[in-house]
């Protein structure tokens, strides 16, 4: 708005206001005429000033509205001038918003910075860097959840590889490092394993394949030696990009080039090292590849932890079997011999004839030897020398019984020997002897007094089998029994499933109280769902069927316990089931992996579903932003015809230019002026307005017609323009000029002024 419009509005509002006021003033006086029915006169003004006082006050009116509606018309008119300059700000902005958003959609960087106020403008920049955002989240997520599914796929083969049937370690050992060389892009794979114990351990190549083929490479390397022995030690993964010359003997028949990186990860459970698995490769190996080698060792040592300790627990059951037949053939065996010793000694106190041929006969199966009661050895036969490894009877006679013993025994003996003397009772069980050369010598022996006429005790006879090789092997099946408690949880079943005994380590996993498991039956530390299958099983297993698989237990605070377990049948001497024995061994650990693996497979299926609700969301909303865009643009279409049809009712001619001077409006009064049509113009360069000969030496149409030159903006300036007619006319120019983000325009208001002259 003008300052001649600005005043002129508030004049007109100021005299409206006066004759407002006027007119209430003149209607108050004309209503007190009327009431008082006397004649407009000055006496009758005198009057009513007198009983009115207040009058004074009503002729004031009009003043006071004048002023007031002076106040409110320069109030108004300046909110009308701001809407003015908001509005034209508005367009400025629009235009702005316009090159933003195309910048948006074309996919192009933009520096738009928005005001503090202008929420549209937050909007579009927030929608650019959400859509930006998304985007590298989006690739971020796919690298992230390809990574997790690449290591559950690999982790869910080699768990069947590890799971088959294979009853040869260098054909699953083949099988994996084939597998392992395949799916994570390797050039060759080892796997040495540890052989031997204690100090004669060392690692031998189980299996090795490079190249797409099997390879056959004996190769031994003793224990601590190499990268493969230091792996095995420090039991960490050893990674090297760079190989030692020499150091990998298998390359390619196509080819002399040797991996570069190398990586050695020891496959280990616990603390228990079992191998050493060797990658190479030309490509370096990625965190998550080293991550999932690491894994897949870690697979395979419990798998090998779990298969040995169930070859070792069968072998137990057989020897433990085999050497309880082999005692219960020895008992009956003692107890015959003992019974036939018990007869032939009533039969020597009848038979004196009789005693020398059994005294004979026992001279050559047992050891047989005669103390006296103060424990001095008076005879000793044959047996008795030849199992204590003495050669004469000079270094044994006389002797007392703790010299045959261990020193370490003799204190025992000496009061076994006084309770044998005291109460003439005989005495029978495993007794320990020493021999010359330092051994000990296990027998089953009984000590029986020889009585005189008066029952008193005059000698004690010895008589004993040699047990010490049944001893011997008794003791080392106890000790492996020992050691398979310790790492194997061990239950003794009744045919009907009642739990007879359990071992410390299984009341250690489960966490039962023995009083809540003995003689209860088994399926009560079950879930609720393994009791039928378990009760089948044992009929199976009773029936004569081994079996071994996987139970899912509970422990006593009700979680979940899986077991890897074996069941075996113990018969009796007459072949009938004594009890089942049940050996298991703690897997849970694994199970969870497994069930873990399965959790994030469809963890990351939910995932992907969510990924794409999130697309589908995505699209909703870049459809609804990209409608607002519309209907903003449809809007500053409007603004931009409303402002075009005004200006083209302008007396003055009107000419905007981009940038680089290209016409883009042209309105009805340029075309008068310069006497060409505006369709000439638009699209064309505004030197086609300007012959040369008037822009030369005229600073203001220089620059304004040069893309580069220095344009004088906001001046009016004086100069002559030739009409397409040719006729010379003199006019008076202003140049504006309008930035909206990198894009410039210029706009030239001409006033004729040659017609002013006349």
């Amino acid at each position: 708005m003008e300052k001649q419009e600005f005043d002129f509005y508030v004049l007109r509002g100021t005299f409206l206001g006066f004759i407002v006021g006027a007119l209430l003033t003149v209607l108050v006086v004309m209503f007190q005429l009327l009431n008082s029915n006397e004649a407009l006169s000055w006496l009758f003004f005198k009057h009513l000033n007198e009983a009115y006082p207040a009058m004074y006050l009503i002729y004031c009116v009009p003043f006071t509205t004048a002023i007031l509606m002076f106040y409110i018309s320069r109030a108004s008119a300046r909110v009308r001038k701001e809407a003015a300059e908001l509005r034209q700000s508005m367009n400025e902005h629009y235009a702005e918003l316009n090159s933003f958003v195309s910048a948006i959609r074309s996919g192009k960087e933009s520096d738009y910075k928005p005001e503090a106020d202008d929420a549209l403008g937050g909007a579009l920049v927030s929608l650019r860097d959400d859509l930006a955002r998304s985007r590298q989240e989006e690739v971020a997520r796919q690298h992230e959840d390809q990574v997790r599914r690449w290591m559950a796929e690999g982790l869910a083969q080699f768990g069947e590889i590890l799971r088959s049937e294979i009853t040869k370690l260098e054909d699953l050992a083949y099988n994996i490092v084939s597998s392992l060389v395949k799916y994570i892009e390797a050039n060759q794979c080892g796997y040495y394993m540890i052989e031997g114990e204690d100090e004669d351990r060392y690692f031998r190549l189980l299996a090795c394949y490079a190249y797409d083929r099997r390879k056959f490479a004996d190769q031994r390397i003793e224990w601590g030696d190499g990268l493969v022995g230091a792996c095995a030690l420090e039991g960490v993964t050893t990674h090297l990009d760079h190989v030692p010359n020499g150091y990998l003997k298998i390359t390619s028949g196509l080819g002399q080039a040797t991996p570069q990186n190398l990586m050695l990860v020891p496959v280990r459970h616990d603390t228990t090292v079992f191998g050493v698995i060797e990658l190479a490769s030309f490509k370096k190996f990625e965190p998550h590849v080293v991550e999932f080698v690491e894994r897949v060792a870690t697979t395979i040592a419990s798998t090998l932890s779990s298969k040995r300790i169930n070859i070792q627990t069968a072998q137990l059951l057989a020897e433990s079997r085999q050497q309880a037949e082999t005692l219960v053939a020895q008992e009956e065996l003692m107890r015959q011999n003992m019974e036939e010793l018990q007869a032939t000694q009533e039969e020597a106190a009848r038979q004196s004839e009789t005693f020398v041929s059994f005294t004979n006969s026992v001279n050559e199966t047992l050891i047989r030897a005669e103390y006296s009661i103060d424990g001095f050895l008076l005879y000793a036969n044959a047996k008795f020398m030849q199992k204590l490894e003495y050669t004469n009877q000079e270094e044994v006679m006389d002797k007392h019984i703790s010299f045959f013993f261990n020193p370490k025994d003799r204190e025992m003996v000496e009061s076994l020997w006084e309770d044998i003397v005291r109460s003439g009772r005989p005495h029978e069980g495993d007794t320990k002897l020493y021999t010359r050369n330092g051994k000990d010598l296990w027998t089953i022996a009984a000590y029986t007094s020889v009585k005189d006429q008066q029952e008193r005790v005059e000698r004690i006879l010895f008589l004993a089998i040699d047990t010490t090789r049944d001893k011997l092997q008794n003791l080392d099946w106890q000790g492996q029994m020992e050691a398979l408690n310790r790492v194997s949880l061990k239950v003794e079943l009744s045919p009907l499933g009642d739990v007879l005994a359990a071992n410390d380590k299984f009341f250690e996993v489960l966490g039962y109280e023995r009083d809540a498991v003995l003689r209860h039956p088994f399926t009560n530390v079950l879930a609720k769902n393994e009791q039928p299958v378990f009760e089948r099983t044992l009929e199976q297993v009773c029936r004569g069927e081994d079996f071994v698989g996987t139970l899912r237990t509970q422990t006593s605070d009700g979680q979940e316990c899986w077991l890897r377990i074996s069941l075996t049948t113990v018969l009796d001497m007459y072949g009938d089931i004594s009890k089942v024995v049940l050996i298991a061994n703690n897997i849970t650990r694994e199970k969870l992996m497994e069930m873990e693996t399965r959790r994030q497979t469809e963890q990351l299926k939910m995932q992907e579903e969510q990924l794409r609700r999130n697309e589908v969301e995505l699209q909703q909303k870049l459809h609804q932003a990209r409608e607002e865009v519309k209907n903003q643009f449809r809007e500053i279409e409007k603004v931009q015809i409303r402002n075009e049809k005004t200006l083209e009712g302008f007396l003055d001619a009107i000419i905007t230019t981009d940038q680089d001077g290209v016409v883009e409006f042209f309105n009805r009064a340029a075309e008068e002026l310069f006497a060409i049509d505006r369709n000439e113009v638009l699209g064309q360069n505004i030197r086609l307005l300007f012959p040369e000969d008037v822009v030369a030496g005229n600073e203001f149409l220089e620059g304004y017609l040069s893309p580069t030159g220095n344009k004088i903006v906001g001046e009016r300036r004086e100069v002559n323009i030739r009409a397409a007619n040719g006729e010379e006319r003199s006019v008076l120019m202003l140049l504006s000029e309008a930035r909206i983000g990198r894009k410039v325009s210029y706009t030239a208001f001409v006033q004729n002024i040659s017609l002013d002259l006349f």
